[in-house]
């Protein structure tokens, strides 16, 4: 199975008098990063969330967000002891500068103080907790499914991308008999230059015996497409594989480059130019499997 990494889920619920939102966003990364943002009142329920986004989604760079809005359960009240305290410490200011400030004053500037209001919230109960704990689920399922789409779109254009490869390689095999044909032509010539003609003729079998093991491509054309084959047996699998897909990528771009070393013909390196495109672009791709 190929999931991408990036993926989105929005979840809202009003839960009693609380309104509960959860948004949890995913982009790619070689490692799990969860960025967790929640309100202090949840900060001992960090690493349960932390748990659950991984064992879900497994990888990747996840920013989750939880915002709770109470309602009609909370109220402001004034920090009095606080607004005291700046109402003298204005007071003493003001007659360092010889100023005579309204009372009015001197309250409406100290209300505009930090924390002179303290809000009054009830406690999440274990119930209400495990009413979020559906929510932030449900968020985690949707970014899954999202995922799981994004992968089904991968899946279509790197398989396209391996076939592409597939195909090319018995494309190699038309040009493989007149390259050996241009190249024995070639030594036969050079070697007539510097021996007789039974001398040449033996030396000249040792060298087209030599070139053509050195020349031979049999080898990697089989293991390229073993590694083709391999590459659709494990994009089947019910399991994140873009590791592994990544590996055997890797595989194949070692015969791929091999041909290409071996190649000795124009057509032939215009062959690899072409799997190495596809190649880059699977690899390209692959960044963003999970």
């Amino acid at each position: 199975m190929i999931k991408s990494m990036t993926g989105y889920g929005k979840n809202s619920k009003i839960i009693n008098d609380k309104k509960v939102a959860v948004e949890i966003k995913s982009l790619n990364s070689k490692n799990f990063n969860a960025y967790i943002k929640i309100p202090d009142e949840f900060n001992d329920k960090e690493l349960e969330i932390r748990n659950m986004i991984f064992n879900t989604l497994l990888g990747g760079k996840i920013s989750f967000s939880l915002t709770v809005e109470h309602e009609n359960i909370h109220k402001n009240i004034l920090n009095k002891e606080l607004i005291n305290s700046y109402l003298s410490e204005l007071k003493e200011i003001a007659k360092e500068h010889s100023l005579k400030p309204e009372n009015e004053n001197l309250i409406l500037a100290a209300l505009k103080l930090p924390d002179v209001f303290q809000n009054e919230k009830k406690e999440i109960n274990k119930e209400e907790w495990n009413d979020i704990l559906d929510c932030i689920r449900l968020t985690i399922n949707d970014l899954d499914n999202f995922r799981v789409q994004e992968g089904n779109s991968l899946k279509k254009d790197i398989l396209d991308k391996v076939k592409n490869i597939e195909k090319l390689i018995p494309s190699v095999e038309k040009y493989e008999d007149e390259r050996i044909e241009t190249t024995a032509k070639r030594i036969k010539s050079k070697l007539n230059d510097f021996f007789k003609e039974e001398e040449s003729k033996e030396r000249f079998e040792q060298e087209i015996i030599y070139y053509l093991d050195k020349f031979d491509l049999n080898e990697e054309k089989s293991r390229l497409k073993n590694h083709c084959k391999y590459f659709y047996e494990t994009v089947k699998l019910n399991e994140p594989s873009g590791t592994k897909l990544g590996f055997i990528a890797q595989e194949m771009g070692r015969e791929i480059n091999t041909i290409g070393s071996k190649a000795n013909h124009t057509e032939i390196q215009k062959i690899v130019v072409n799997m190495k495109d596809n190649l880059g672009k699977i690899k390209e791709q692959l960044l963003n499997v999970l």
